[in-house]
């Protein structure tokens, strides 16, 4: 399998991208947080760390998943969504909405905070929830069954999916939504104005993703189609595992870790960025908010102190031409590349390198 099939694979089968948040279970690679775009009540300036699992963007705020299964909040808190964040260490995923939040539980209970005017933030009891989107004014969950539910706003059928068992995964737009079945198809209901809810046909799709007025999705070939309103219109390109949708906008994660954005740029003809993300290959997840986006980088620990020891390795001796033997420093640290030795006496200076504690923790990468 080619490096780009297997990255296409691994985030095909975790993410899952709704209107204004990416929702998805526990990335593989926890990280630290970027924003970009319009940053009036700093919800594009996340929290500093490099424990983060999963990201949602909401209109104005955001939230983000930790490691440790806890969740944080940041940006604007007019309804409670940041103050408000559900404590705990027992959560799996997160969506977030126009100003509400929602939350998947291990348990497969989903809970709610935030505005809740048309008890969007109000989620259905059971505890067989397997995905969840949040819209404007409107959540969807997937259950264990393949079915899914609805609650909120509905007064364009939002709210109300079709029936069936073969759904795979949801997205909420701003007054529709869509959803993957397993053969590959999409379905859409709602508010069709632009045509938004009206997909094209085909069986080769495997994530989706609901703007306000506007839906995406990405074919099992890597490229992107989108349908509604005019600034769908896509990226070209069949190097993309990820896709959001934000209000007038779109982000794409590209295989090689970098982003790319297309859609409306500014706000009443203030330019704001959002379409315009960081340079760099090392990101790992994205989330689209109303003009504001975030995006997971993989971990990285610049050493700025090389690390020194004695270095050890299975068999006979330390051979510095092959960089898949492990080399263990002498002050704990097990790292399984390294870089050729480049002081006498059996010492190794590693100046970047994958590197992992006896207990696991990663402290450096190539």
């Amino acid at each position: 399998m080619s490096n780009k099939t297997s990255l296409k694979t691994s985030f095909v089968s975790a993410v899952i991208c709704i209107f204004v948040s990416l929702c998805f279970v526990q990335s593989a690679n926890a990280g630290s947080i970027v924003g970009w775009g319009y940053d009036g009540v700093d919800q594009a300036s996340p929290p500093a760390g490099n424990d983060f699992d999963a990201i949602a963007a909401g209109e104005v705020c955001s939230i983000a998943l930790k490691s440790d299964g806890s969740i944080v909040g940041w940006g604007y808190d007019g309804y409670g969504q940041v103050s408000n964040v559900p404590s705990g260490n027992d959560f799996d995923a997160i969506a977030a909405g126009g100003y509400h939040s929602l939350a998947l539980k291990s348990d497969g209970s989903i809970v709610g905070w935030g505005s809740d005017d048309d008890g969007q933030a109000t989620p259905p009891a059971g505890n067989d929830f397997t995905a969840i989107a949040a819209g404007l004014r409107h959540s969807l969950a997937l259950k264990s069954d393949g079915s899914i539910v609805g609650w909120g706003f509905d007064w364009l059928d939002q709210a109300s999916p079709p029936a069936g068992n073969d759904f795979v995964a949801i997205a909420a737009g701003g007054y529709h939504s869509i959803a993957l079945k397993s053969d590959g198809s999409i379905a859409g209901w709602g508010w069709n104005n632009y045509g938004q809810t009206s997909p094209p046909a085909g069986n080769d799709f495997v994530a989706i993703a609901a703007g306000r007025y506007h839906s995406i999705a990405l074919k099992s070939n890597g490229s992107i189609v989108g349908w509604g309103i005019d600034h769908a219109s896509p990226l070209a390109g069949d190097d993309f595992v990820a896709i959001a949708a934000g209000e007038y906008h779109s982000i794409a994660l590209k295989s090689d870790g970098s982003i790319m954005g297309w859609g409306v740029d500014s706000i009443e003809f203030i330019d704001f960025g959002q379409t315009s993300p960081p340079a760099g290959n090392d990101f790992v997840a994205i989330a689209a908010g109303g003009y504001h986006n975030l995006a997971i980088c993989s971990p990285s620990f610049p050493i700025s102190d090389p690390i020194t020891g004695t270095a050890t390795q299975a068999g006979s001796g330390l051979d510095e031409t092959d960089p898949n033997k492990m080399v263990e420093i002498a002050n704990g640290d097990v790292c399984i590349k390294f870089v050729p030795i480049v002081s006498g006496g059996g010492g190794v200076t590693i100046t970047e390198l994958n590197c992992r504690s006896v207990n696991g923790e990663q402290i450096a990468r190539l």
